[in-house]
């Protein structure tokens, strides 16, 4: 049994922590001083990683400025890539990022960007994998750019850069045949403008008849989260199928939202057939009755978008004279390639001429 003196001395020896006090104990600026702090701990942590993306950047450059310089003078081919790979990862065993296939895509991004340190433009701030996508999916420097600009504006992932450069959105965005000039503020109608697009491209949908518009509206609340990336940043999703009663008589619109940016609601009425001038009257009802039965008195005035499969874009904009509430008319699509210019669509293959092809090869193959 240990004796009495030596329990007194392991107890007076133990070490012990104080308590957290109380968070009902601290004074009254405390709030204050802890959402001060939280926010430098928060902007410090991401200039750190902006500091080190940017400096990773600019060491990537510089190495692919070499290869280039050296492929260039020299005239060397892909052993060199693979020799200076292993040697690097020999000499710094916990280097990542030095494959011969990325060693190839710093030489691509110095061969793109010239002047990439001197550049104080968003695609500085885009990390190295989302320069690679730019790198595979677009040729020329002012699309690349237009989309580093989207991607730093928006905080768009890499997958998310990779959709949006598929489906084209450069060709697609504030394209829709609207009214805005007319009846918003200047600095308003630029914006919804831009927040709109032609065609939209819905290439999550899987429809089994595309003349069904209740079908196509169950398909995109049920994928709500790619149709909210496809209508861009800013719009929150309120409800489908939403009740307006008018004097008595119900009616519903098929779809609404509300721009967090514009500060208004924005109806969406579904359309699975080619435009009429007709539908207009319907939306516009819907957009007064929403104005009068759910926006709050400090709101803009409802924006109404209306989605057909196909128009004619004179007829729409006719359609739009003279009509007073701020209105926009775009076509919706199930994949990019139905939005292709009638010259690359008569360029492609019919289905007949592929498996003719296919068939064709089928009996040249030996037995």
């Amino acid at each position: 049994m240990p004796s009495q003196e030596l329990v007194t001395a392991a107890a007076e020896t133990t070490a012990s922590f104080p308590g957290v006090p109380a968070a009902t104990s601290m004074p009254d600026w405390y709030p204050a001083l802890l959402n001060t702090v939280a926010q430098e701990v928060r902007t410090g942590r991401t200039r750190a990683l902006a500091a080190a993306n940017s400096e990773l950047l600019n060491s990537y450059w510089s190495i692919g400025r070499q290869l280039a310089e050296r492929e260039s003078q020299e005239g060397w081919g892909a052993k060199v890539v693979t020799r200076l790979s292993a040697d690097i990862r020999t000499r710094f065993p916990d280097a990542k990022g030095f494959s011969p296939r990325n060693l190839r895509y710093m030489k691509s991004f110095a061969q793109a960007w010239p002047e990439f340190p001197m550049l104080q433009a968003p695609l500085a701030t885009l990390p190295w994998y989302h320069q690679i996508a730019l790198l595979e999916k677009l040729d020329d420097a002012a699309t690349r750019l237009w989309y580093a600009a989207a991607a730093a504006r928006h905080g768009w992932s890499r997958n998310v850069l990779t959709h949006q450069i598929e489906t084209r959105l450069h060709e697609r965005s504030g394209q829709a045949i609207t009214n805005f000039k007319t009846t918003m503020v200047p600095a308003d109608s630029d914006l919804a403008q831009q927040a709109t697009k032609d065609p939209y491209v819905f290439d999550f949908l899987a429809m089994t008849d595309r003349r069904s518009e209740r079908e196509l509206e169950l398909q995109l609340v049920q994928h709500v989260e790619k149709f909210l990336l496809e209508l861009g940043q800013g719009f929150a999703f309120v409800g489908e199928q939403v009740r307006l009663e008018i004097a008595g008589d119900e009616f519903f619109a098929d779809l609404l939202f509300y721009h967090l940016k514009l500060r208004c609601y924005m109806v969406i009425e579904l359309k699975a057939v080619k435009f009429e001038p007709g539908f207009l009257g319907q939306l516009g009802m819907y957009m007064a009755a929403v104005d009068d039965l759910m926006a709050h008195p400090d709101d803009k005035p409802t924006i109404g978008l209306l989605l057909c499969k196909e128009k004619n874009s004179v007829v729409a904009e006719y359609a739009l004279r003279g009509f007073n509430a701020p209105v926009g008319i775009a076509e919706w699509r199930t994949s990019i390639a139905e939005s292709l210019p009638d010259e690359f669509v008569a360029s492609l293959p019919s289905i007949e001429t592929l498996e003719a092809e296919l068939a064709s090869q089928a009996r040249d193959l030996p037995d």
